[in-house]
């Protein structure tokens, strides 16, 4: 099977909470865009899936970063799907840096399981998530200072909803040792310990009010990023500008399936069925 079928597949059979590489969009976008979902969901998995310990992780992301050096060096790469990936990057004229990033994250996310506050996360979200975006908009050749800013804010929120809805995997993640993404100057504020999140992640306490406020916190604010971003559902035209509006409108249900229980991702962790997609097409569809 040819390395963008099996690409295409990749991105049609993996659950996401927005559309990937869709029908919506035009024929022409989908191989390319299902490549770079590729080399994200590929480069993802080494960090988080499965039994590895943290050198071997490492060290596969550092074989995808020694692929990058000989694509950035006009060599050959030594696997088929970077050869794909380098033709596409090439053909589209793509830059390069935004995938070094993302195996910056994701080398991260094998290394570091705290971050001290906010800003400390967003700088995350700025390797792990924005890179995303920012190649897309090349790929639609509308990679503007005005429309990177917007995808900067809504690829970031789309990472924080990421965050809030899988804390208790993530807590489960890094050989034992929990990776925590939320804020540690948040916690504290707002009274909640690790022991309280373990507490939660092993179903021997209840969410109490403490976490409720501290959720709904998170979610406001996440939603104000969200928002920011929302324009450019607007400024991309066409079908590309629908599957945005989808984009959109899908983080904004799992914030509201969040919130409607106030955020007990514990025992209710937020998926999107044939009706919140009926509502996220419509939402899309109507530009809301």
């Amino acid at each position: 099977m040819a390395v963008a079928q099996q690409s295409l597949d990749l991105a049609s059979h993996h659950y996401e909470n927005f559309p990937v590489a869709s029908f919506f969009l035009p024929h022409h976008l989908r191989e390319p865009i299902a490549l770079i979902y590729s080399f994200a969901r590929q480069a993802d998995d080494f960090a988080d899936e499965g039994d590895l310990t943290i050198e071997q992780r490492l060290n596969l992301l550092s074989e995808f970063r020694d692929e990058l050096d000989l694509l950035q060096a006009y060599i050959k790469p030594k696997t088929a799907f970077f050869v794909t990936l380098g033709k596409m990057i090439r053909d589209r004229k793509l830059p390069i840096a935004p995938f070094y990033d993302l195996l910056d994250a994701f080398s991260q996310d094998v290394t570091k399981t705290r971050y001290a506050d906010y800003e400390d996360v967003l700088d995350y979200c700025t390797r792990s998530a924005n890179p995303i975006g920012r190649l897309l908009l090349h790929l639609y050749q509308q990679a503007t200072f005005e429309n990177i800013q917007y995808s900067d804010h809504i690829c970031s929120a789309l990472q924080l909803i990421n965050f809030l809805q899988d804390i208790a995997i993530d807590f489960k993640k890094n050989e034992g040792k929990q990776r925590v993404y939320l804020c540690q100057d948040e916690l504290m504020a707002f009274g909640i310990s690790e022991q309280t999140i373990r507490a939660y992640v092993n179903a021997t306490q209840a969410t109490d009010d403490h976490w409720h406020q501290f959720m709904h916190f998170n979610l406001r604010r996440t939603h104000a990023l969200l928002n920011m971003g929302k324009p450019l559902g607007k400024i991309l035209k066409g079908r590309i500008g629908f599957e945005m509006r989808m984009i959109i409108a899908g983080g904004e249900r799992i914030i509201h399936k969040i919130s409607a229980v106030n955020g007990d991702v514990f025992n209710h962790r937020p998926t999107l069925n044939c009706l919140d997609w009926a509502i996220v097409f419509s939402k899309a569809l109507l530009k809301l």
